[in-house]
């Protein structure tokens, strides 16, 4: 599981990450750069023709499952290579040095990976020698670690017994201890409940807090929303938005609430030329002309459809995904 090649560290103990931060990858203006990337599985395109540019702090890899998101993280890990394309971490090739990427990115994968008959002190600590941290400072470091994402008192503790809430947050320990420039984020809240996944964000945003630049994976936008700066939105294996999440403006953006079901009113707009998406409830069309309202007051009262309100605001991530979503297949 572990990804990191060897290296040293010191530093803070309230952040891994302080010390090595600055001088193993060289300083570069974005974190990624992916040119044109193309991975195949046999017949099977998982990403397609994807150029974007990830800068520092923490961003948000969204989409749903089989979107591709998975392979991007390894391909940025060089642990796939393309099929086509380009893809340059903290400066490096990711492709034709691997290791130097490994050395300054953490790895947290999604699925279920810890060794049951270990404790959570044992293991945090193996995985930074792993990583080149000299087995004192590892233990130290492992303590120290677990310390920050919360466990402590359960550091002793064999992972068999852990809860699931707490693997979470031991895979988190073990893609920082060896103090990364850059932090991977598979599904971190996966398989959490409404409390343990609140803990597992308050970790992330501390991270970001911390300057340790991530990139987390989820399908769960409301997630992204709460902790991200930045988002990279993939669908069906396109990149169909990439930016600031603070770019979704509410100059273009109609929400309407309906009393009922809009699908009446949804069908007349959409063949009318407007792009909607629809959640519950709330449609959101994108239209900057204020002629729109005139239009959907029209159409609401040809299909006898209720308005509870509508007007001009700043739509949420899901509502900019459908939107995206279906424009990248029209």
């Amino acid at each position: 599981m572990k990804t990191s090649a060897r290296g040293t560290n010191g530093g803070d103990p309230r952040c891994p990450s302080v010390s090595r931060c600055d001088s193993l990858a060289p300083m570069t203006p974005q974190i990624v750069s992916v040119d044109a990337l193309t991975h195949r599985f046999g017949e099977v395109v998982a990403l397609r023709d994807v150029t974007l540019e990830i800068a520092p702090g923490v961003t948000g890899l969204v989409g749903a499952n089989g979107a591709g998101k998975t392979t991007l993280l390894r391909s940025l890990l060089g642990l796939v290579h393309p099929t086509e394309g380009s893809i340059r971490v903290m400066g490096h090739d990711a492709s034709a040095n691997p290791i130097a990427v490994r050395a300054v990115v953490g790895y947290m994968p999604e699925g279920a990976c810890l060794p049951k008959d270990q404790t959570a002190a044992d293991f945090v600590a193996f995985t930074a020698e792993m990583a080149g941290v000299p087995p004192k400072d590892a233990r130290r470091r492992a303590s120290e670690t677990l310390f920050l994402v919360g466990l402590e008192e359960e550091r002793f503790r064999y992972l068999g017994d852990f809860s699931t809430g707490m693997q979470q947050r031991v895979k988190l320990a073990q893609s920082i201890v060896h103090g990364p420039k850059l932090v991977l984020l598979d599904e971190p809240a996966s398989g959490l409940d409404p409390a343990g996944r609140e803990q597992m964000l308050a970790l992330i945003r501390r991270l970001g807090g911390f300057g340790i630049n991530v990139i987390v994976s989820s399908h769960v936008l409301s997630d992204i929303e709460e902790t991200c700066q930045s988002v990279v939105m993939l669908d069906a294996g396109r990149l169909i938005r990439s930016g600031p999440m603070d770019d979704r403006g509410s100059s273009t953006a109609v929400t309407v609430e309906v009393v009922g079901d809009p699908t009446a009113l949804a069908a007349i707009l959409t063949v009318s030329g407007l792009d909607i998406a629809a959640v519950g409830p709330v449609l959101t069309i994108d239209a900057a002309d204020d002629a729109v309202f005139d239009l959907i007051i029209e159409a609401a009262a040809s299909t006898g459809t209720g308005i509870f309100r509508m007007g001009r605001a700043a739509i949420t991530l899901e509502q900019e995904f459908l939107l995206q979503a279906g424009k990248s297949v029209t």
